[in-house]
């Protein structure tokens, strides 16, 4: 790997393919417009886009023609204003209170979550007397955020509630998408269209990255992916259909010879069965490289795969290269964490968790590059 020289003093560098993450996007909406029918897909960059950076995301989505963007916190929703001034942008975990003056102040857009929130917005846009968007957030079974059944139904029959308001979408979030034979999908589908027949006007919202490749009925108006963008398999029982957007290559420090049966890291947790080469690379848990990834996860050197052996250490991590070709495993050479070799979804199975949690962890001590950024 050739280095820049702001570059040489990082122990790890995290490359986002920010072209790929625009590819992915276009994928998704094209998906959305296969019918005929004019459905839009926003950009869902919560987490600081899962991890890659919202602020460098959309800003090359929004150059890529997204105008829908969906943050989680209303901070993330600040950051993001700055990034995309001209965006619509929705805060999905709803109106805190004493939040109102910076939604309106930012053109924030609270996805509202019950009746208290519903009332709370109408009387902020009675007082800064102007009208203001809103997103009603229906829970059609995930039984987290989103008014319930009875709350929909009061909504519905008195749409009086709403006067003040701007309805920008109607939305539910789906459980189970990645499931095309659950049978929760269906019927959260239906739930939603009853909603929607009785709220006439407003666009519609309810696919998710998966629930777009459950095909048109899912889609709506608007389709809110997020995880798919940045390359986590929205089919996971077929081959991914999005493009990998990261790579995470960190720096061997150290080659060591070892006899058999000694102990590697932390309470030795990892003993050698022969006399073995033990790498050290700066990446740890501090880092986001997962600590349950101790020996159970493997980096790759050249297409050359290695065993992670020891414990995941906060800065640090150790594998065997006993195997590997002379050469490659050297002070200074880069292996790979997280890319080609090592997709996000396949480090989630070494790690038990998922590829959503592999992204997001990704930490700021790891310098960062950014290949095909908006101009």
């Amino acid at each position: 790997m050739s280095l820049l020289p702001e570059s040489r003093r990082a122990g790890a560098i995290l490359t986002v393919d920010l072209d790929a993450v625009a590819a992915n996007w276009r994928l998704l909406r094209d998906l959305g417009r296969a019918q005929g029918k004019p459905v839009e897909c926003a950009a869902v960059l919560k987490a600081d886009a899962y991890g890659l950076g919202a602020a460098q995301v959309g800003r090359r989505l929004w150059a890529e023609g997204c105008r829908f963007f969906f943050a989680a916190h209303v901070e993330e929703g600040i950051a993001l204003r700055a990034a995309v001034p001209e965006a619509w942008i929705c805060v999905l975990n709803g109106l805190l209170p004493g939040t109102d003056a910076e939604l309106v102040e930012h053109r924030l857009v609270p996805a509202l979550n019950d009746l208290g929130q519903v009332s709370a917005w109408r009387s902020c846009a009675q007082r800064v007397v102007q009208p203001l968007d809103a997103v009603i957030h229906l829970d059609t079974g995930m039984n987290r955020l989103g008014l319930n059944p009875d709350e929909a139904m009061l909504l519905a029959n008195d749409r009086m509630r709403l006067r003040g308001l701007r309805l920008a979408l109607l939305m539910s979030h789906l459980v189970s998408s990645e499931r095309p034979a659950d049978t929760t999908n269906r019927a959260q589908l239906e739930r939603f269209r009853q909603f929607v027949a009785r709220m006439p006007g407003a666009p519609a919202s309810l696919a998710n990255s998966s629930g777009v490749f459950l095909g048109p009925d899912y889609h709506f108006d608007l389709m809110r992916p997020g995880a798919a963008l940045y390359g986590i398999n929205p089919t996971p029982d077929t081959a991914n259909p999005m493009r990998p957007t990261v790579a995470l290559m960190a720096r061997i420090l150290q080659v060591r010879q070892i006899e058999a049966m000694a102990g590697v890291g932390y309470n030795h947790d990892w003993r050698s069965g022969r006399p073995t080469r033990i790498a050290v690379v700066a990446a740890g848990y501090a880092d986001g490289y997962m600590r349950s990834l101790g020996n159970r996860g493997e980096v790759a050197i050249e297409g050359h795969k290695a065993k992670v052996v020891g414990r995941v250490s906060m800065d640090l991590l150790t594998i065997d290269v006993t195997d590997l070709p002379e050469g490659l495993a050297v002070p200074g050479a880069f292996v790979e964490l997280v890319g080609p070799n090592l997709p996000p979804d396949a480090v989630a199975v070494a790690a038990r968790t998922n590829g959503y949690e592999i992204l997001t962890n990704l930490g700021d001590r790891y310098h960062r590059i950014y290949s095909g950024a908006a101009s």
